[in-house]
């Protein structure tokens, strides 16, 4: 049987993540042209690429295109790049978290010189290599949902990955950020290591990359292959639990985001996370249906595990000490990897459609927990501790801030008025019963409960009366003294007069976008009953 590989390349398919790059590769020449007063210019350009690149989804709505196709004797296809209604709705959200990042990290890279002086390094973002690096990781995370053979996945798992190294240990004089960096790229790598051993373990077996060529041999592999096959088979799920911060390989999680900049944070929270469930989701439903009896008992353990761990941990967390904010919703990003579990172990119960819930689930999650980041950050101008106790008083400081904080946490609590959180428990429950899985929604339902303490007491606090008089010193652990803090910030209440224009611009889309969702949560949860692929 003879097989030809078709040379031709549809452009408006791959336009998405090709563009994104271009305008990274472009960033990255203008930046060595552009006096320091003017590099504000790369910023607003890669807004302006992004916008392009999601623009460029509409004429993909069909979801019927797809390109680099192997095609044999047989007449049936198989393609490394296919634009389906799954991986357009996962670049909206990739392509849209970065967008969401892009507008958080204006003020990071504007280069601030004191009166009379030079400009400090210190915390200061290097505009050229943060909007290159930024690109390029979602240029990567843009690629991964369309990528249908292994090679393709893993080269997009790490053109998302290996950028993002670099913008968590990017700001400057700052030892936390390197020690968050190292230990991100080492977990990283050993997860990338792990992937690569299980893909090829896969491919000397089936001897094939297409995820739907794999699916079709895996039933049929020869005796003296079968261990090597399921070797393969869990050594690419161990790779892929890596990434999505899955119990118990979540351990980089909380201090990566703290040592990282915020907005960098954020769009590892969403994006980052993203990227590691469409990869699961990909390996799992389309390339290993047949090793579902596997993957389904153990992604359900794994789920179970992970909401535990991240919210028991999240609920540990003091709101006097310094980053509590920035723990408490990475512990809390733990968590709803648990919940983001539960529908893809379904799926090996009860088919495909249940991974619809997982989609459904991220797009919520993606639209509140940036806007939480978004609030953060914007705290995090005149209190630069980042503590939980810091935003005491916050309604009375900035009305508008605290109640679009106070609705991103309803959401993520999955209380009204964040209703479109509350579908989205709701689908993942249903998911979990509709596959016989009881007693994960049992373990579901009490991890609820245990976030609604942790949620509803951040919540309260905004609504508080504020402390005037200086309270106690804050619990710091050596070395986590913030630098950049403004003269004579007081220990009291808060008082938002630095305000920002790109962060309440990201605000305002959040809120207005977790609001539509609310108002019309079917267009999010219509993926939770339609088939995807």
């Amino acid at each position: 049987m003879t097989s030809q590989l078709v040379q031709s390349v549809d452009w408006l398919t791959i336009a998405p993540p090709v563009l994104t790059a271009a305008v990274a590769l472009a960033v990255l020449v203008a930046d060595l042209f552009l006096p320091p007063e003017r590099k504000q210019v790369l910023g607003w350009t890669a807004i302006g690429g992004l916008t392009a690149a999601l623009a460029l989804l509409v004429p993909l709505r069909a979801g019927d295109r797809s390109t680099f196709c192997l095609t044999p004797d047989t007449r049936v296809t198989a393609c490394s790049y296919t634009a389906d209604h799954f991986t357009l709705v996962v670049q909206l959200l990739v392509l849209g978290g970065a967008l969401l990042t892009a507008l958080l990290s204006l003020d990071a890279t504007r280069e601030k010189t004191p009166a009379g002086g030079r400009p400090s390094p210190r915390g200061h973002l290097p505009a050229g290599e943060y909007w290159f690096l930024l690109l390029s990781s979602a240029a990567g995370a843009a690629l991964l949902p369309a990528s249908r053979d292994l090679a393709t996945l893993v080269v997009a798992l790490e053109v998302a990955s290996l950028p993002a190294f670099a913008l968590v240990g990017l700001k400057r004089g700052d030892r936390r950020s390197g020690e968050a960096a190292l230990k991100f790229f080492l977990s990283s790598v050993t997860a990338t290591a792990v992937t690569l051993l299980g893909a090829s373990f896969v491919y000397a077996a089936t001897g094939t990359l297409h995820l739907t060529e794999i699916a079709q041999r895996l039933d049929d592999v020869p005796g003296q292959l079968q261990t090597l096959a399921e070797a393969g088979v869990a050594l690419t799920l161990v790779g892929f639990a890596f990434k999505t911060a899955a119990v118990p390989f979540h351990f980089w999680v909380p201090d990566t985001y703290v040592g990282a900049p915020l907005p960098v944070a954020a769009y590892l929270s969403v994006v980052g996370k993203a990227v590691g469930f469409t990869g699961l989701i990909l390996v799992t439903v389309v390339a290993f249906p047949s090793y579902a009896d596997v993957w389904g008992p153990a992604l359900a353990v794994l789920a179970a595990l992970t909401m535990t761990a991240g919210n028991v941990a999240a609920l540990r967390q003091l709101s006097t000490r310094v980053w509590s904010a920035v723990r408490l919703l990475a512990w809390s990003s733990v968590a709803q990897a648990g919940y983001l579990l539960v529908p893809i172990a379904a799926a090996a119960y009860s088919g495909n459609d249940q991974v619809g819930a997982t989609v459904a689930y991220a797009l919520m999650y993606a639209v509140v927990n940036l806007g939480a980041f978004a609030v953060v950050a914007l705290v995090a101008r005149v209190r630069p501790r980042n503590r939980i106790e810091d935003y005491r008083g916050l309604y009375a400081a900035s009305p508008a801030a605290a109640l679009a904080l106070a609705f991103f946490l309803l959401n993520l609590a999955g209380l009204p008025p964040g209703i479109i959180g509350l579908f989205a428990k709701v689908t993942v429950f249903s998911a979990a019963v509709d596959a016989g899985l009881g007693w994960l929604a049992v373990v579901m339902a009490l991890n609820v409960v245990i976030a609604l303490y942790y949620y509803l007491h951040w919540t309260a606090l905004l609504f508080r009366t504020p402390q005037e008089a200086p309270g106690e010193a804050p619990e710091e652990a050596p070395g986590e003294t913030p630098a950049g803090a403004p003269e004579g910030a007081r220990e009291g209440s808060v008082a938002l007069h630095r305000s920002s224009a790109p962060i309440t611009l990201a605000i305002a889309l959040t809120a207005a976008a977790g609001a539509v969702l609310s108002g019309y949560p079917q267009f999010a949860l219509r993926f939770a009953t339609t088939t995807l692929f």
